[in-house]
């Protein structure tokens, strides 16, 4: 389901590396059993390939596509010390995603007499940290991180922000980001973007 950051963050990604895929919404709640026939283990996303390999894990789904994208196409940085980078920001977007995704559960999933609140503060002061480095890895409005469109770095970063805004809206305080909620929007009105909303 779109409204998950990990899938979303690939089927824009695929829709920029133009690898054409099929995409079948299917919620790890309310279709479990239907989708544990296309995976057992039931994680999302989940891509089935053209030998029928099954593929878990956005980022190892995306390392796959990269192997199978046109020459031209890759979303990530070729020079050494631009490509780590990159992989630092991305991972500071994943760090977000999870840790909203630990505060929705622990809300919604977890009864009130079991939620901890230590823990609860804790995952908060992660998810404040990770949204704290990634403003300040952000470039100046009108630019992208690494060139003239977006890379991967580009698309987790904004799928992340979305996420967060959308789950925890209380949460993000959108002064303290402003150049990541500038590049945010402006991701969000790409053809890639807006053939994969937040839903």
């Amino acid at each position: 389901m779109l409204d998950s950051p990990f899938v979303r963050r690939v089927a824009i990604s695929l829709r920029a590396l133009d690898i054409a895929f099929v995409h079948e919404p299917l919620s790890v709640f309310s279709a479990f059993d239907a989708f544990a026939g296309i995976n057992p283990v039931v994680k999302a996303p989940s891509l089935v390939t053209d030998d029928g390999t099954v593929l878990m894990d956005s980022s190892l789904i995306l390392e796959h596509a990269e192997r199978i994208a046109a020459p031209g196409r890759s979303l990530i940085p070729l020079d050494p010390q631009a490509h780590s980078r990159s992989l630092r920001i991305i991972g500071l977007a994943l760090a977000a995603c999870e840790k909203t995704v630990q505060i929705v559960y622990e809300h919604n999933l977890r009864p009130m007499e079991k939620q901890h609140q230590p823990w609860l503060d804790r995952v908060h002061g992660q998810l404040a940290a990770a949204y704290r480095l990634l403003e300040a890895e952000m470039p100046q409005a009108g630019s992208w991180l690494f060139g003239t469109r977006p890379l991967q770095a580009d698309i987790t970063s904004a799928v992340a922000l979305r996420f967060t805004r959308e789950m925890l809206p209380d949460v993000l305080d959108v002064n303290a980001c402003p150049r990541l909620h500038v590049l945010s929007a402006r991701a969000e009105e790409r053809d890639e973007f807006r053939a994969f909303p937040f839903s």
